[in-house]
């Protein structure tokens, strides 16, 4: 069965798909997130902090910073998670494709639940969000016709 729902994702923006029975393509849902387009300095209002390196008895090991960004772009792959587990639960798809520029591919998978997981039926490594809905639809059918890598 080929995907009935489609998500075209990077890390600011995402388009939300359904494939008709005629096959064309058709906008559900538009998702902007403009906090991971914005400066590190807009994001956080002061200088990120700084920790002592104490390598001694007793010292306490930290994890490293993540950078500010990086949780915006996190921040968006939950929202887009979030939505894809309502939808799945609610039946309203069987099975979803997911196009999305590496690493937030890695990250969107990362917070998928297990409902949009089990109909999650393909993952493809392209940013496709700059296309128009007409060229889209045939890089969509491009990218699912090819044997997955």
């Amino acid at each position: 069965m080929k995907a009935d729902r489609i998500l075209i994702a990077n890390a600011t923006y995402a388009r939300y798909l359904e494939r008709e029975t005629s096959g064309t393509l058709r906008v559900l849902e538009t998702f902007e997130h403009p906090e991971s387009r914005s400066k590190v300095s807009e994001i956080v209002s002061d200088k990120m902090g700084r920790e002592a390196s104490d390598r001694g008895y007793g010292g306490t090991a930290y994890q490293p910073p993540t950078d500010p960004k990086r949780k915006e772009h996190l921040h968006f792959a939950h929202e887009l998670a979030d939505y894809l587990e309502q939808e799945a639960g609610a039946g309203r798809f069987q099975e979803l494709a997911i196009f999305a520029s590496n690493p937030f591919l890695g990250e969107l998978k990362a917070a998928l639940g297990d409902a949009a997981r089990r109909r999650l039926s393909s993952t493809h490594d392209l940013d496709l969000t700059s296309y128009g809905l007409a060229e889209l639809e045939q890089r969509v059918k491009q990218a699912l016709s090819s044997p997955e890598r």
